[in-house]
């Protein structure tokens, strides 16, 4: 079985302390094949993302890691876009000459406000139906290869408000299903959410990845969402069987945006 770990962070995103290296060497000893690192990055100076990425770091350590772990870990450049279906040219002048593999796309703020504070003095489906359509206007607009944990706003909204009940937001899902396989975006099989006590369960729900599936969606990826070393690669086993029950019999990997199948063994 050739292992992926699609969705990994390290000290280039402001929310990560991890080393490269570090990651890579814990990659290699968990059996992962490939890896491609997803740093977080925007250009709006109103959210806390911006302002962390050095991509001349970035690429040089991605290269440095390359050389160094030749022939035991394939190693790809990739990057995750926060709210990219807002400031569309300053995004497409930002990574326009960047030698990128791979683009998630993110709704982590909306009205530029986090996730959590967005949630104040809203019930819940108003919070979830505010957040698909952020999710919408993402898959709509935005220059992106896979949606990046496509229903996030659970881990946030869950502990107060609650899981959303799929049948209430069947229709905006669906429309963006349609719209992300129409132009050719995928979605991630997000692990992170397992092991957190108040979600239980993996970015998207079944639900959503049948309802990709049912549809003729295809590519699919997998991906921890680590932010430290010693994490990478969580749960992949998970996503894979989860991406089985669902209906796939491929994920993907991504070179120079292009995506490539991979047998699910």
């Amino acid at each position: 079985m050739y292992l992926t770990e699609y969705h990994h962070h390290t000290d280039n995103s402001f929310d990560s302390k991890a080393n490269m290296y570090d990651v890579c060497e814990q990659a290699i000893r968990k059996g992962i094949d490939e890896i491609c690192f997803t740093e977080h990055f925007s250009v709006n100076p109103k959210v806390p993302t911006y302002g962390h990425m050095d991509f001349d770091r970035y690429f040089s350590q991605i290269n440095a890691c390359r050389e160094a772990y030749k022939g035991k870990l394939v190693i790809k450049a990739g990057i995750e876009l926060c709210e990219p279906y807002l400031l569309i040219k300053e995004y497409e002048q930002a990574l326009k000459d960047l030698d990128l593999d791979f683009i998630l796309g993110s709704v982590h703020n909306i009205n530029e406000e986090k996730l959590r504070k967005y949630m104040t003095g809203k019930e819940n489906h108003a919070v979830y139906q505010g957040y698909f359509e952020a999710v919408y206007e993402l898959v709509s607009n935005a220059d992106i290869d896979v949606i990046a944990h496509f229903d996030l706003m659970k881990r946030y909204a869950m502990e107060s408000l609650g899981n959303y009940k799929f049948a209430d937001f069947q229709g905006i899902i669906e429309l963006i299903l349609k719209k992300a396989i129409e132009r050719g975006i995928g979605l991630e099989i997000n692990t992170s959410g397992i092991p957190n006590v108040k979600v239980k369960e993996a970015f998207p729900k079944m639900d959503v990845l049948k309802l990709y599936r049912s549809l003729g969606g295809e590519i699919l990826t997998i991906g921890s969402d680590s932010h430290r070393a010693e994490t990478v690669g969580s749960m992949l086993e998970d996503a894979l069987s989860i991406a089985r029950e669902a209906g796939f019999q491929y994920i993907y990997t991504f070179e120079r945006r292009a995506a490539k199948s991979v047998k699910i063994t």
